[in-house]
């Protein structure tokens, strides 16, 4: 990896770290975690958001993975438009269709860190 990619990464990877300390110190400020309402009360709007940007960051960081893993553009832009619209759903096609992709031959392993040329 070379040292734009590791900068690049560490920018990512902190500006993630930063927005979910203030989103969750946001949220903690203005309603206590414990007093959420749950299912059974009214919309718990500040944990509603922290919870919303848990997710996207969450959707981000497993995106990170893809841009790695797809070396063209095109695919790129269509497995980050999936992740953003239906998060899980489109993160676990994007699995199986990768263990998919598994010669007989190979580990599981392989989906993590071989990228498809």
């Amino acid at each position: 990896m070379d040292m734009t990619s590791r900068t690049t990464l560490k920018l990512f990877f902190s500006g993630i770290l930063a927005v979910m300390i203030v989103c969750t110190g946001w949220a903690s400020s203005q309603q206590a975690v414990l007093d959420w309402g749950g299912l059974s009360g009214g919309p718990d709007r500040y944990w509603t958001w922290a919870t919303l940007a848990d997710a996207y960051c969450g959707f981000l960081t497993f995106y990170a993975w893809v841009l790695f893993k797809e070396p063209r553009w095109l695919p790129r832009i269509v497995w980050f438009v999936a992740i953003m619209l239906l998060g899980n759903m489109a993160m676990s096609t994007y699995v199986l269709y990768q263990l998919m992709r598994l010669r007989p031959e190979q580990p599981v392993s392989d989906i993590l860190i071989a990228r498809h040329l």
